[in-house]
């Protein structure tokens, strides 16, 4: 919160006159904030007393600026008065959504505490200094900024323009004047450390053809796996959890790193014995996946409890006997049938192989 301005009140005591001699308290008008994004935004403006007063003060104020009033916003008071004995009031100003492409909107919320402040007089009086009386409520005329002499500044920030274009709003865009992708969150490489799921295998398929984990044997729970990529910098993703929709699956133990590019396999156990593309191979800390062929949910959690990536099983549940994974490799973006993940040994580069941990689909090294 940001102090716009400290000053003393000059004759806003309702039913009295400015006596020289009178002690006058301090005012300190304050906002919670001086951006608001167009959908659901709020600000909270305050004016706060030193001490109490045993009468009502009345703070006059305008509203003015590129945004509209009740078009583009609304405020929730129409009157500013800290009543007698209390030391503060406070309005909020809501910003109302709409469908309009628009720039940078602002609202000018302009006060001051000039000697004619009396509840009653009009908003826009000829009688008034500068064309504008000092009453209550929105003043829109053009004497107010010469008589309403404070301000605080509110920007309204628009969540339909899409200025590169990319389909990804400006207020989502972490690269607004640059074309990407949804993963990238508007940016076309990533911005921070990206870590997606590139295969997954919950139905390893019969026989010693389900030996995904290569320890010489197949076992329907061992030889799941989550293989995991990461397309941006340098992660420690140590203390991460992996759950499914019953309980904790695994732990990352401390100093797993995964640099840029690297790749990392999550067995549900046994002994992996390979070179699985020089990724990073771990077997699952709970002793199994357990990903339900009939349908489940894999969630990752950071160390601090957020989401940071998850994976459906549930649209891919008809006991493939092969894994999913995106095609082409590490592909972000679902193809005209709204397709991402597709089964591994219809691939033609695959070979007829059912699975790929830690390789592209080809068998060759990510890096």
């Amino acid at each position: 919160m940001k102090i716009r301005i400290v000053f003393l009140l000059s004759l806003l005591y309702i039913f009295s006159s400015c006596d020289t001699e009178d002690v006058l308290p301090t005012l300190t008008v304050t906002e919670s904030s001086i951006e608001i994004s167009e959908d659901q935004g709020l600000t909270i403006i305050t004016a706060t007393l030193n001490a109490p007063t045993d009468q009502d003060i009345i703070i006059p104020f305008a509203l003015l600026g590129t945004a509209t009033y009740g078009e583009d916003y609304i405020i929730s008071e129409q009157d500013f008065i800290i009543p007698s004995g209390a030391t503060s009031v406070s309005l909020s100003i809501s910003s109302i959504q709409d469908n309009d492409v628009e720039e940078i909107e602002t609202i000018r919320f302009l006060y001051s505490c000039g000697p004619t402040g009396t509840k009653g007089d009009k908003y826009c009086g000829p009688d008034a200094p500068g064309g504008a009386s000092c009453s209550l409520g929105p003043i829109v005329c053009p004497g107010a900024e010469d008589f309403l002499n404070s301000e605080i500044t509110i920007s309204i920030l628009d969540d339909d323009a899409d200025s590169d274009g990319d389909g990804i709003n400006d207020s989502d865009d972490d690269c607004p004047t640059e074309a990407g992708v949804t993963e990238y969150n508007g940016c076309s490489q990533p911005q921070q450390p990206l870590l997606i799921i590139n295969e997954v295998l919950y139905d390893p398929p019969s026989g010693i053809e389900g030996d995904a984990n290569g320890d010489g044997t197949r076992e329907a729970q061992e030889d799941e796996f989550i293989e995991f990529v990461n397309l941006g910098g340098s992660l420690d993703i140590s203390g991460y959890t992996v759950h499914d929709n019953a309980q904790e699956r695994h732990v990352f133990p401390q100093g797993t790193i995964i640099p840029s590019g690297g790749v990392l396999v999550l067995f549900g156990g046994g002994n992996p014995t390979g070179a699985f593309g020089n990724a990073i191979v771990q077997t699952a800390s709970a002793g199994i996946l357990n990903m339900n062929n009939a349908g489940d949910f894999v969630t990752v959690y950071n160390t601090n409890g957020e989401v940071v990536l998850t994976f459906d099983i549930e649209p891919l549940s008809n006991n493939p006997d092969e894994s999913y994974t995106r095609y082409p490799d590490l592909n972000l973006d679902p193809g005209a049938d709204g397709i991402l993940f597709y089964q591994h040994a219809g691939i033609g580069e695959a070979l007829g192989a059912f699975f790929s941990p830690g390789t592209k689909i080809d068998g060759t090294n990510f890096n």
